[in-house]
């Protein structure tokens, strides 16, 4: 049953289904109830402690592991990555108190700075419907005490959380530039991606009393460079690998990292940027927060290496090519539409 701190998911689902009655079966979640459980996998665990090592081997050793896992996968996970389980904890308890809060608080009160988004109000089918919530924050605005309202502890929490993944997404990030024999170039990251373009985005995903399929985020990859996501353990994320639908087992102790777009691009396809989306629960909800590293809108994105595989495109072009491709065909086309064609 619903809480009054629950969006009114179920009543815009059956209003969209109603609107749609010749759903067919491979559109459908909540027709494609039956579809096999996808088997669960691990992701590839790194030890980052490595990447301070002494020892010349074992940074090299953690640096090539970031940098196989990034292209074999696309995602990874990370421990001994520098953020406290304390700061971690808190995190997530101030998360839930935010969430808590009832749905026309949450929906009118312009909490931090007016990000709070639920469903997809854009969605004309039932495949494109995503069952969660979430407040999409610029960094610039985490410290800016007007947008907490009566969550004044969240505030300090956000700060530190923000900071301390920002400083691991520009390692992460430092180490995939330097591998493609770039050394010394990391600091364009420091130069493009700052709080005005970076963001957290914080998730929860309601109990859903419907289809085991239904989408708590739909199919995507990330428009940015990279991602690195605390989730708790409650599990539903899925990705491509080989083709195929494969879980993400919890590990309490990771952080995922997953590369995004521009990374692909910008790597000339070697680091991929991999389709995932999360699946609802039936029985408990599910928290999960995501820091997303990503340029100004007039950074032009090039590759690293010719012949390059993508024209040159700005990160604002993207962006629009993105918007008018979900609103023209109700799904993200992304990379596909940069891609040159080579002649051989």
């Amino acid at each position: 049953m619903a809480s009054i701190s629950d969006p009114p998911l179920l009543s815009d689902f059956t209003q969209l289904l109603r609107s749609c009655p010749t759903v067919s079966s491979s559109s459908s979640p909540i027709q494609n109830a039956a579809v096999a459980t996808p088997r669960e996998c691990e992701l590839p665990v790194i030890d980052l402690s490595g990447l301070s090592s002494e020892r010349e081997a074992e940074r090299r050793s953690c640096a090539a592991a970031i940098c196989r896992a990034s292209s074999e996968w696309g995602f990874f996970q990370v421990v001994n990555h520098g953020i406290s389980s304390e700061l971690l904890g808190e995190m997530r308890k101030e998360q839930v108190k935010l969430f808590e809060t009832p749905f026309e608080t949450k929906a009118r009160s312009a909490l931090l700075n007016n990000s709070y988004r639920w469903g997809n109000p854009t969605a004309t089918s039932p495949a494109q419907f995503s069952w969660s919530e979430a407040f999409h924050v610029p960094l610039t605005k985490i410290s800016d005490p007007s947008c907490y309202g009566q969550f004044i502890s969240l505030r300090g929490v956000m700060m530190e959380f923000a900071a301390a993944m920002s400083r691991l997404a520009r390692t992460l990030a430092g180490v995939l530039v330097e591998n493609l024999r770039h050394r010394g170039r990391s600091t364009a990251f420091d130069e493009t991606c700052h709080e005005s373009t970076c963001f957290l985005r914080l998730n929860r995903y309601p109990v859903c009393p419907l289809s085991p399929e239904m989408f708590g985020l739909v199919p995507h990859t990330d428009s940015d460079f990279l991602t690195i996501l605390y989730q708790d353990q409650v599990g539903g994320l899925q990705l491509l690998k080989d083709s195929r639908w494969v879980a993400v087992k919890p590990n309490r102790d990771a952080l995922i990292v997953n590369i995004g777009d521009l990374l692909q691009a910008w790597s000339n396809d070697v680091y991929r940027s991999v389709e995932h989306k999360v699946i609802t629960n039936n029985k408990v909800e599910r928290y999960s927060v995501a820091y997303f590293l990503c340029p100004s809108y007039d950074s032009l994105i090039g590759s690293c290496r010719e012949p390059s595989v993508y024209r040159k495109f700005t990160f604002g072009e993207y962006r629009k090519q993105v918007r008018e491709d979900v609103k023209r065909t109700g799904h993200k086309v992304g990379l596909p539409r940069f891609r040159l064609q080579i002649s051989t």
